[in-house]
């Protein structure tokens, strides 16, 4: 079946035209197991953006960003407070596929494919703020870090915490990942502190004192 066509979102439009038209979207209701629901969160003076992969059942259900296990141990992680985590003039989220995809062979399905061409690159230049950019899971982190393709996953998140870099690589917090964490230590003792400096640095500080 051929997807439906969906009006290009312009990337002029103001970002509250832009979220009331993705947040309308239904370019992907024929694959969609349980119909469409975008679940995104943005305002323009956002310092930190999550890119994630796609909402799951329960996300879908409440239509609340990370309302769910990932969300706690995302939050964990990063060490960001319900009330900043959740304030979109703070803190953008916006996923690779705004929907939930259903359920695949392990796990859920990819986000759909349709979702990231036509609205992320119109979004994200309405958020001009933007200091540190932090790609959960593997959708995530290969359209923000695309040479990372293909490489181990525990190299690319070493790699991102390097000084400078704009993108932070995390592995995806769904606690399917528990086996990753248990043999990647480092990641929770060793390099999680610096992350979590570096995303207070960017909620607090310009742009040019972080070097990012």
């Amino acid at each position: 079946m051929a997807t439906r066509r969906q009006p290009a979102a312009h990337p002029l439009l103001p970002l509250d035209d832009l979220l009331h038209r993705a947040r309308q979207c239904t370019l992907c209701a024929p694959f969609l197991p349980l119909g469409p629901r975008p679940v995104l969160q943005a305002g323009t003076g956002a310092r930190i953006l999550i890119a994630s992969q796609a909402p799951g059942r329960k996300v879908h259900a409440s239509g609340v960003p990370f309302d769910d296990a990932s969300g706690e141990r995302l939050r964990d992680w990063l060490q960001l407070p319900r009330e900043v985590f959740y304030d979109p003039g703070r803190v953008a989220i916006v996923p690779m596929g705004f929907c939930y995809p259903g359920k695949g062979a392990s796990g859920d399905a990819p986000p759909r494919p349709e979702c990231a061409p036509t609205w992320r690159a119109p979004l994200l230049a309405q958020l001009p703020h933007i200091a540190l950019t932090v790609a959960v899971g593997q959708y995530a982190i290969g359209w923000h870090l695309p040479g990372s393709r293909g490489r181990p996953l525990a190299d690319t998140v070493r790699a991102s915490g390097a000084p400078g870099s704009p993108v932070i690589a995390l592995p995806h917090p769904s606690p399917r990942n528990n086996g990753w964490l248990k043999h990647n230590p480092w990641f929770e003792a060793e390099w999680l502190p610096g992350v979590r400096e570096r995303v207070a640095a960017a909620l607090t500080q310009n742009t040019s004192q972080i070097g990012i």
